[in-house]
């Protein structure tokens, strides 16, 4: 087992058992990040315990600090303050690392100077070839027909995950990455690392996160690199109407500021998108329950984001 310079950040909440079992799986890989930065929001002190504690095989040191404030994007702001090294690693706290994921992670980033950051494939989160209606959206969208949209992000920011075939190469390259297990350069990162735009579940913080590093550094996809990700229910996921007017917010933000998509154009596509997704989510009888505060919540977003545009024009104005 070799020490590597690797910071690794992990933001978490009341969730000491997934921590322990990503903590374990770590324990067990050939390459160990030499630090982790743990920033711990929880409403008890079994997290701080086990932080404290000694996990069997685990030679990483573990730093461990109380959240300031809390939400994904903050807590990982604030570990990035402590954070030492120049390779930056950021993990969720529920997953499961599978033998040589760190080692394949690392050396991805290492072979391309000019690769800014390189995730690893999620086994029970990937990309499958659409059905008819969303090959249709896809095309709609991106404006043109692709054999594959894996590892795009396409029309008004909607991101696409990569696949996992046995065909491609070991690293693919990608438009975006997310946070699930991801290591980045530290000179390719922006400073702060997220927006104030992003709050507590902070959707789409690894969208514009990673976006920001591809205007100017290559993006990966580690395919042979695998994590199994045991995702978690908590009340952050639970209220709909929150989901959904972020959803539209945080998309809007992604597509206007970052990707700088601006044209009428766009804004229909951004009206497509969330038509199709609304639409889909009748197919259940909860989403019909749903609905009428779903799409409360989707006309308060366009409330926040017209009085966003009105308060830019009196900025400018004064």
């Amino acid at each position: 087992m070799n020490i590597i310079p690797v910071s690794a950040i992990i933001p978490t909440r009341n969730r000491k058992k997934v921590l322990e079992r990503t903590l374990n799986s770590l324990a067990k890989q050939s390459l160990q990040p030499v630090e982790m930065i743990i920033v711990d929001a929880s409403d008890n002190e079994d997290t701080e315990r086990l932080c404290k504690a000694n996990v069997s095989g685990l030679k990483t040191h573990i730093h461990y600090y109380k959240a300031l404030d809390k939400g994904a994007a903050v807590q990982r702001n604030q570990a990035m303050t402590h954070a030492r090294q120049n390779v930056i690693w950021l993990l969720d706290d529920d997953i499961v690392l599978e033998p040589e994921c760190v080692m394949r992670l690392w050396t991805a980033l290492q072979q391309e100077t000019n690769l800014g950051g390189v995730n690893a494939m999620i086994t029970n989160q990937q990309y499958l070839p659409p059905g008819y209606l969303s090959r249709l959206l896809f095309q709609i969208l991106h404006g043109s027909y692709e054999e594959s949209y894996a590892g795009k992000c396409i029309g008004p920011a909607m991101n696409l995950l990569p696949e996992d075939r046995s065909d491609l190469p070991d690293v693919v390259p990608v438009e975006w990455l997310n946070t699930t297990c991801v290591m980045y350069r530290r000179e390719a990162l922006p400073h702060p690392l997220f927006p104030e735009q992003f709050k507590g579940y902070s959707l789409m913080e690894d969208v514009t996160l990673s976006l920001t590093v591809g205007k100017q550094w290559k993006l990966a996809n580690a395919r042979t690199a695998r994590i199994f990700h045991d995702s978690q229910p908590g009340d952050h996921k639970n209220d709909s109407a929150v989901l959904a007017k972020m959803d539209l917010v945080n998309r809007h933000y992604v597509m206007t500021q970052i990707l700088e998509r601006e044209t009428p154009t766009d804004f229909f596509k951004l009206f497509v998108h969330q038509f199709f997704h609304l639409a889909a989510s009748l197919k259940s009888y909860q989403g019909w329950i749903s609905l009428p505060r779903v799409l409360l919540a989707k006309l308060n977003g366009v409330g926040e984001i017209l009085g966003s545009y009105l308060l830019s024009r009196q900025q400018l104005r004064s």
